[in-house]
C-alpha cells in the first residue's frame, strides 16, 4: 500500500461527497483507493498504475496548495484528462487561464475538449465545433464573441442560424419577419442575456453592434472586424455554407457549430456542414474540434442518452 499526503485546505471537495470523486479517479487510474484523514491510500493496483496514481495525486495536491478550489466536476475532469493523456500536466488546466470573466459571467471549460475549443477560438480565425447538444459549443463561442467585443478586438458580433430548415421557408408562420424568426434565434438571445445585462443587450442590438439574424441575411455582405457565429450549421445547404464562409472580411473571426447527427434537411440534400468539414480538412489554419457524449454538461442522464442513441444508430458488426 502507498500513502499519499494531501493538503488539508480544499480536501473535502477534492474527495467529494462520500468520496465519489475518488471513484472516478479509481476508474481512470486502474487502482483501488481509500482515504485516511488527509491521506489517500492506494490499496491495490499494478506497479505502473500505482506510480501513476502517486503522480496524479501529487499534481492535485500542488494545485490545491496553489490556491485552486475544486468544484464538483473538476476532479472528474481531471480523471478524464488522465485517462486521455497519462502525461498531462493538470496545473495547465486548473491554474493557467481556465476561467474567463465574460460580462457578468465567469466562464470555465468543464471538459478537456471545451478547453481545446476555447484555445482554438483564441488562435484560429475559423473554427468548427461539431458534436451533440449540450456540449457547450454555442455557449462557449458566444462567450468568446462577447469577450472579444468588450475587449474591442472586434467591433461587432453577428449571430446566424438557418431558420426552421435549410430552405428557411417561413411564410406559413404568423406575424412579421421578426416574429417569424425569433423563436429559432431564441437560444442565441438567451446566451447573450446570460452574459450581459438585458438593457445593455438591447442597446447593442438597437445600434447593430450585435446582430442576430437568419443565415439568408448574410448573402452579399462582407463582414469586417466581426466575430461571426453560425449555429445549427448541420441544416445549411452546400451553397449556404460556401456563402457563409466567404463572407469573412479583414479582422474577423468565424465559429461554426453543429451536430451532424441532427440534420433536418430534406432527403437527398447534402448538409453544408458535412461537406465543409471535408472541404476544409486540408487547410491548416481552419481548426475543427469534435465533441462527444463525455462533453455533455447538462443533466447526467443526457450523456447516457447521447451514448445510447450512438449505439442504436451505429450499424451492428457483421456476425
Amino acid at each position: 500500500m502507498r500513502r499519499i499526503a494531501m493538503p488539508e485546505d480544499g480536501i473535502e471537495t477534492l474527495f467529494g461527497s462520500l468520496d465519489d470523486n475518488l471513484r472516478a479517479l479509481e476508474s481512470a487510474l486502474g487502482v483501488r483507493l481509500r482515504t485516511s484523514g488527509n491521506n489517500v491510500v492506494v490499496v491495490e493496483g499494478d506497479t505502473e498504475d500505482v506510480a501513476r496514481a502517486e503522480q496524479v495525486f501529487g499534481q492535485l495536491g500542488d494545485v490545491l496548495r496553489d490556491g485552486y478550489r475544486f468544484t464538483r466536476g473538476d476532479v472528474k475532469m481531471a480523471a478524464q484528462l488522465v485517462a486521455d493523456d497519462p502525461g498531462v500536466a493538470l496545473a495547465d488546466y486548473f491554474l493557467r487561464g481556465t476561467s474567463r470573466t465574460v460580462g457578468r459571467r465567469q466562464v470555465s471549460p468543464k471538459t478537456p475538449t471545451q478547453r481545446r475549443y476555447l484555445d482554438a477560438i483564441d488562435r484560429a480565425d475559423i473554427v468548427f465545433g461539431v458534436g451533440p447538444a449540450g456540449t457547450g459549443k454555442t455557449y462557449l463561442a458566444m462567450a468568446q464573441a462577447v469577450s472579444a467585443l468588450l475587449a474591442k478586438r472586434v467591433s461587432r458580433i453577428v449571430l446566424a442560424r438557418p431558420a426552421v430548415e435549410a430552405g428557411e421557408k417561413l411564410g406559413f408562420l404568423p406575424g412579421d419577419l421578426q416574429e417569424k424568426v425569433n423563436p429559432y434565434l431564441r437560444p442565441l438571445y438567451d446566451a447573450l442575456h446570460d452574459m450581459l445585462e438585458p438593457d445593455r443587450v438591447e442597446r447593442l442590438l438597437e445600434r447593430g453592434v450585435i446582430e442576430v439574424a437568419p443565415l439568408a441575411f448574410m448573402r452579399g455582405r462582407t463582414l469586417n472586424e466581426a466575430f461571426v457565429i453560425l449555429d445549427e450549421a448541420q441544416n445549411t445547404t452546400s451553397e449556404q455554407m460556401k456563402m457563409f464562409l466567404t463572407r469573412l472580411g479583414y479582422g474577423s473571426k468565424a465559429v461554426v457549430t453543429g451536430d451532424v447527427t441532427q440534420i433536418d434537411l430534406p432527403t437527398g440534400r447534402v448538409s453544408g456542414l458535412v461537406e465543409a468539414l471535408k472541404v476544409v480538412a486540408s487547410i491548416e489554419a481552419v481548426v475543427t474540434v469534435h465533441f462527444d457524449e463525455r462533453d455533455v454538461v447538462r443533466h447526467p442522464l443526457v450523456q447516457q442518452i447521447v451514448k445510447a442513441y450512438e449505439r442504436f444508430e451505429s450499424p451492428s458488426p457483421a456476425s
